[in-house]
């Protein structure tokens, strides 16, 4: 071969060849690129925020439950002859030699020591008596305390090993509260235990009353207040004291024996939702399993004791998630429909803009395989870099621990962005095969089977089941079903656009008629082009409207368990041997958002008894006015009743039996009849008028509950003409009320107050449904981008088309106006049709698959049934995405119109 030959040699390769596309059409490389880099980043944004919600909801739901929920704990006994605390020392560093990894300790560290075994009450006159009950006192050794305490008064106590009485530390506020300067010797009596004393030699303040090295210590860091079992139960105060290590052999003298515990807490930082599985295993293998047995052995106590709440907590925290998982992948699974429909009809755009120019290179002689090698190598060149800029990106701004989903997506996606264009370039060269025109429809039916098996699996099982992972197939039901949705729209959308422009035709102008012929001229067109955008857009509002039914459906459903959790929209009641005062009740009547209220009196120590058949048994009294007590009855939907059947010849009389009513569970045991009802310090005759099925004050229908009509035969027992309750219907602030209670009560009474909103606020806060929602709507954001890019595609791609038409159309007449008009005209109908089969699909697959959906973990508390049809959210979805499409059409025409129809002119007709 001749040197001259070998430049134009070098000249054919693909990379010289490739070089010259990118330059020629540099606006195209461009977009390519950068439709990649959106695509791909999404593809591995979205697994890494689906695991950092569900990490985020693991740590928050675990962390929520304290300290104590989240360690293992050990117990052991203290013998006779009490270990040093050096021995103490040891038994911790064999314990958490176990530990790391998933069991990783908390920045805290291990908290261990020696407590007794029960409070002793202290004799001293002079210490505080409220109810006049003497404080009782605990001591503890706990192993560097005093990292967490600033000794205020006096020293920390030591040489407790000898005689007399026992050094101890009390916090400041325990001393003061139980009147125990520095120096007061604490007196315990004889009870089961000998005689014992304790010397208060230093008073201390803790640095952090909140501090977990308190979770489970009696009483160290303040004192505490205790209460009687008694009906008016009676207080008296608790405290817990330190001791020094030299005191371990007197704890158990003082508390009837003395327990030795260590407590490790877990780094609850470190869960991952993935690991759930092996973390569970890690900690019943250490609290009985055989990392359990080797410490037993090492330890030297037969009796020790490990336990952990962790591991039940644990197994909770993964039904829930795989309970919320098809939320969570729904999302995600939508939103890559919809780029994979994007990135199609990217692929088609290019290969009919560029089907000439192939054709000319196949004609030149270059093999199809020349071919796809050219087409790859100018894939790479755009794709890759920005697939791996976009990979880097995801990964840097939403750190996770796993890599390989993330990469797995972003691997796949690019895969499909890079081999997109040169397999539809193959497929649009290939030489046309006889039966061409069967493939669509048996396409079409396989699609449909596809469909029915998925949807008829989901009304089966259910979409998730518990105990098991998400299934793909019942995830990819929602787009299956927009699948079907676009293939037959795609059908009759011709039909569909040409009815309108037939009556067009008959009207005086001629703009909407040309807009409309040209749309479904367009939608009838040959390849995927036409097709792709509308898929596009159904997937997007289909997936979209069906997700938002679901999470409108958990709200108010959500708001429906907090009622009846509640027992009406709002309560507040007074202490126990309390009434409501005259002024709260009538303040809280009059605040915003109250629609009706009632007050009532009740009481849960009344008894119903037949003296004929020596038949007794305890109930509780509710004491109400008849009519407006039905009417929350019947709004709430707990034992509703008529009030007529409360209005007799007793509620006037004092010797008539006074109508009532029993529930069923009282109905039981206590059939109609007359009986004797004795509570608040006076009894009456009553005769049975109904049963009812629960009631607001007291929801259980198998609980003992009497309803008594307020009236004369009541007032004789005048504690019942205080009420005690209140309950409303309505909207009202639970600020409001509480603001009311505290201005309006007694300083040292305690009212209760509770609203179903402030409920429904509380159910809502599960960290678990705010990781779904705002993954799914972020998924349904993206959804809606890609739609809207489909859109804008297939417009750039006719503007060329458009501009040569509006060129000549200008020559005969047409103002710039009317030109925009009939662009709207053009697109417009494409995209109406599209949001109304996507609000028909997503209506369908409500109906189809909305029965199967357990929102239960979503609204978080359990919910029969399903979910209802909803329109309010579909609606919202498709003609959001409408309007979007709407603006954008009409951006597209307004900004590149004039410049593409000023071009046509000056140039001539090109077409």
């Amino acid at each position: 071969m001749t040197r001259t030959a070998r430049p134009a040699e070098r000249a054919a390769r693909p990379a010289s060849w490739v070089r010259v596309r990118l330059r020629a059409m540099p606006a195209a490389a461009l977009l390519g690129a950068v439709l990649a880099f959106a695509a791909v980043f999404l593809s591995a944004a979205l697994p890494r925020a689906l695991d950092r919600g569900a990490d985020q909801a693991l740590r928050s739901f675990v962390t929520d439950k304290g300290p104590a929920a989240t360690s293992i704990q050990a117990y052991s006994e203290a013998k006779d002859d009490a270990p040093l605390p050096q021995d103490l020392d040891r038994i911790t560093a064999l314990l958490t030699a176990r530990t790391g990894g998933d069991l990783a300790l908390a920045p805290s560290g291990p908290v261990h020591g020696s407590r007794s075994e029960h409070y002793r009450a202290l004799g001293n006159p002079e210490l505080a008596s409220p109810d006049g009950i003497s404080p009782q006192l605990s001591l503890v050794y706990l192993s560097g305390s005093e990292r967490h305490l600033k000794l205020v008064a006096g020293g920390w106590p030591s040489s407790g090993g000898a005689g007399g009485p026992v050094p101890v530390a009390l916090s400041k506020r325990a001393s003061e509260a139980i009147r125990a300067p520095l120096g007061t010797v604490l007196r315990a009596g004889a009870g089961t235990s000998a005689a014992a004393e304790a010397r208060v030699v230093g008073l201390y303040v803790a640095d952090d009353d909140a501090d977990p090295v308190w979770t489970g210590l009696p009483c160290l860091a303040h004192a505490c207040t205790g209460h009687t079992n008694e009906r008016e139960p009676k207080t008296f105060w608790q405290a817990g004291a330190l001791v020094g290590g030299d005191a371990l052999p007197r704890l158990a003298a003082w508390g009837d024996g003395a327990t030795d515990f260590w407590r490790l807490p877990l780094d609850t930082t470190r869960l991952r939702a993935d690991r759930l599985p092996t973390t569970i295993g890690l900690i019943n293998s250490y609290v009985s399993g055989t990392v359990a047995a080797d410490l037993f052995g090492e330890v030297g106590r037969p009796d020790m004791a490990l336990s952990s709440p962790l591991t039940e907590l644990l197994a909770e925290a993964r039904t829930r998630q795989q309970a919320a998982a098809p939320l969570g992948v729904s999302g995600p699974a939508g939103v890559a429909g919809v780029v994979l429909v994007v990135l199609c009809l990217a692929a088609a755009l290019s290969g009919e803009r560029r089907e000439s120019e192939l054709r000319l290179l196949l004609a030149r002689g270059c093999s199809r395989g020349g071919l796809l090698r050219r087409l790859l190598g100018e894939g790479a060149v755009t794709v890759l870099p920005a697939a791996l800029l976009a990979t880097a990106a995801a990964l840097v701004l939403l750190p996770a621990p796993r890599l390989l989903p993330a990469l797995g997506a972003a691997l796949a996606t690019t895969l499909f962005a890079w081999l997109s264009f040169p397999v539809r370039a193959l497929i649009l060269l290939a030489p046309p095969r006889p039966g061409n025109r069967w493939r669509r429809p048996v396409a079409e039916l396989l699609a449909l089977l596809v469909t029915a098996a998925a949807v008829s699996e989901v009304r089966s099982r259910g979409i998730a089941q518990a105990g098991a992972e998400v299934d793909p197939l019942l995830i990819a039901s929602p787009l299956l079903i927009a699948l079907c949705g676009g293939l037959l729209l795609a059908r009759v959308q011709p039909l569909l656009i040409a009815l309108p422009a037939r009556l067009a035709a008959r009207g005086p102008g001629v703009i909407g008629f040309l807009g409309l012929a040209r749309a479904a001229r367009g939608s009838t067109g040959r390849g995927p082009a036409p097709v792709l955008p509308l898929m596009a857009l159904l997937l997007a509002v289909t997936t979209g409207g069906f997700w938002a039914t679901v999470l409108d459906a958990s709200d108010a459903a959500r708001l429906a368990a907090a009622r009846v959790s509640v027992l009406a929209d709002a309560w507040i009641a007074a202490p126990p041997g309390g009434s409501l005062p005259d002024a709260l009740v009538k303040a809280a009547d009059a605040l915003d958002g109250v629609r009706s209220s009632v007050t009532l009196w009740t009481d849960d120590d009344g008894f119903v008894d037949n003296p004929a058949t020596r038949f007794t048994t305890q109930v509780s009294v509710v004491v109400v006015e008849p009519k407006a007590y039905a009417a929350l009855s019947k709004e709430v939907g707990i034992g509703p009743y008529d009030p007529a059947l409360l209005k007799g010849p007793g509620t006037g009389s004092a010797d008539a039996p006074l109508p009532v009513l029993f529930s069923s569970g009282l109905s039981r045991t206590a059939p109609s009849g007359t009986y004797r009802l004795r509570f608040g310090g006076g009894e009456l005759q009553v005769a049975v008028k109904g049963v009812v099925d629960g009631t607001p004050v007291r929801s259980g229908a198998a609980g003992a509950t009497v309803i008594v009509p307020a009236g004369p035969a009541t007032a004789r027992i005048p504690v019942t003409t205080r009420p005690n309750r209140w309950y409303a219907l309505g909207t009202p602030a639970e600020d409001r009320l509480r603001v009311l209670t505290r201005t309006l009560t007694p300083a040292d009474s305690i009212f209760r107050v509770q609203t179903s909103d402030g409920m429904a606020d509380e159910l809502k806060s599960d960290p678990l449904q705010h990781a779904a929602v705002r993954l799914f709507t972020a998924s349904a954001v993206g959804a809606a981008a890609f739609a809207l890019l489909a859109v804008l595609l297939s417009l750039v791609r006719a503007a060329p088309e458009r501009a040569a038409l509006l060129a000549r159309l200008r020559t005969m007449g047409l103002r710039p106006r009317q030109g925009v008009l009939l662009v709207l005209a053009e697109s417009l109908p494409q995209a109406l049709t599209a949001a109304l089969g996507g609000a028909v699909t997503a209506t369908s697959a409500v109906l189809l698959l909305g029965p199967a959906v357990d929102l239960s973990t979503l609204v978080g508390s359990h919910v029969a049934g399903g979910v209802p049809l909803g329109l309010g959210p579909v609606l919202v979805q498709a003609l959001g995405l409408a309007a979007l499409v709407g603006m954008a059409v009409l951006a597209e025409a307004a900004v590149s119109g004039r410049r593409q129809i000023t071009t046509e002119l000056r140039a001539g007709d090109q077409a």
